[in-house]
C-alpha cells in the first residue's frame, strides 16, 4: 500500500511583523493560502526506514543528509508518539518547489509526511500531540499541517482556519535565488507594525482591496538582501490582468493574483518566455483550488 499526497506551497498573501519575543522570534499576523502547487510525498510500509528524494528539485537537497531532512524528523517524531521503536516506512519526496524560496517547501513536506503517516498508523493529525510535534519541527509546519486557507499568529503556531477564499488565479515566480530568512529579519527596519484587519472578506474584489492595503513587511528587507526580488515584482505587475503582486514569506518567490486561473496561466507563459531561467507556476486559488488535503 502506497499513500501519496501533494505537499502544497504556503503562500503568504499578506504578512505583518507585529512584535518580537524575548527569545528573538518574531511575532506575525499573516493570511496564508495553499494553492495546488507543490512537492509530492509518498509513504509505504517497509522493513526499515528509507528516504528517496527525486524530481527536478532534488539536486538542491543533495547536501542534506536524510537524517537532517524535515521529512525524516517528522517521521521519527510521529513514530515516537505512536510508541514505535522504529520507523518501518519508505518515503519518497518528489521535489518540485524551489528551496529557501518563501514557500515553506520543507515545512509542507514535513506536514504531508505527518498526515500520511497518521493515515497509515490510524492517528489523528488534529490531535494536540501531533500539532505540538508540528510546532517543534518548525514555525511553518503547524499551518502547513492544516494546508487550507488560514490566518496565523504568534510565530506561526496559532492557526485560525478561514472558511474559504474567493476563486482567483495565482502565479508564483521564483528567480532561482535562495534568500536566507535570518538575513531578511535582520534587515527589518521595524518590528512592531499594526496587524491585519480583523475581518477577512470573502468577496473577491473586497479581498483584493484589503490585500492592497496590507503588506508583506519582509518584502523591503528581502529586496535589500536580494535585489532581484524587485525585478520579479516588476515583471508580475506588468502581466496582463494582474490585480496584485507581492512577495511571499521571506522571498524570493513572488506571486500575482488574477481574476481567474486562465489569466494566471497566460501570464505564466509570458513570464517563462521573457525569463526562461525563472521558475513559474500557475493555479486556481480559492474555490476548489483552495480545498484542504483529503
Amino acid at each position: 500500500m502506497i499513500l501519496t499526497e501533494l505537499a502544497r506551497a504556503k503562500v503568504n498573501l499578506a504578512l505583518h511583523v507585529v512584535g518580537r519575543r524575548a527569545d528573538g522570534y518574531h511575532l506575525l499576523d499573516t493570511l496564508v493560502a495553499f494553492p495546488p502547487i507543490g512537492d509530492r510525498v509518498g509513504v509505504a510500509p517497509a522493513n526499515a526506514y528509507a528516504l528517496a528524494v527525486t524530481g527536478p528539485g532534488a539536486a538542491a537537497l543533495g547536501d542534506t543528509a536524510p537524517a537532517d531532512n524535515l521529512v525524516t524528523r517528522a517521521a521519527v517524531g510521529l513514530a515516537a508518539l505512536a510508541g514505535r521503536a522504529d520507523v518501518p516506512v519508505a518515503i519518497t519526496l518528489e521535489k518540485h518547489l524551489p528551496v529557501a524560496a518563501g514557500l515553506g517547501g520543507g515545512s509542507a513536506d514535513a506536514a504531508a509526511t505527518l498526515r500520511l503517516l497518521c493515515r497509515l498508523w490510524s492517528m489523528d493529525p488534529a490531535d494536540a500531540a501531533v500539532r505540538d510535534l508540528a510546532g517543534r519541527l518548525g514555525a511553518d509546519v503547524p499551518m502547513c499541517l492544516a494546508s487550507r486557507p488560514l490566518r496565523a499568529a504568534g510565530v506561526g503556531e496559532v492557526v485560525t482556519p478561514i472558511a474559504s477564499l474567493p476563486a482567483l488565479g495565482i502565479l508564483l515566480v521564483n528567480p532561482g535565488v535562495a534568500v536566507p530568512t535570518p538575513a531578511v529579519f535582520r534587515a527589518l527596519d521595524r518590528r512592531d507594525n499594526p496587524p491585519l484587519p480583523e475581518t477577512i472578506p470573502s468577496d473577491a474584489d473586497a479581498l483584493l482591496a484589503m490585500l492592497a492595503e496590507a503588506r508583506n513587511d519582509l518584502e523591503a528587507p528581502a529586496i535589500r538582501v536580494a535585489p532581484v526580488v524587485a525585478d520579479v515584482l516588476a515583471a508580475l505587475r506588468d502581466c496582463a490582468g494582474a490585480r496584485l503582486a507581492r512577495m511571499s514569506g521571506s522571498g524570493a518567490t513572488c506571486f500575482a493574483l488574477f481574476d481567474h486561473e486562465g489569466a494566471a496561466r497566460a501570464a505564466a507563459t509570458a513570464v517563462a518566455a521573457a525569463h526562461p531561467s525563472w521558475w513559474a507556476r500557475s493555479a486556481a486559488l480559492g474555490g476548489d483550488g483552495g480545498s484542504p488535503p483529503a
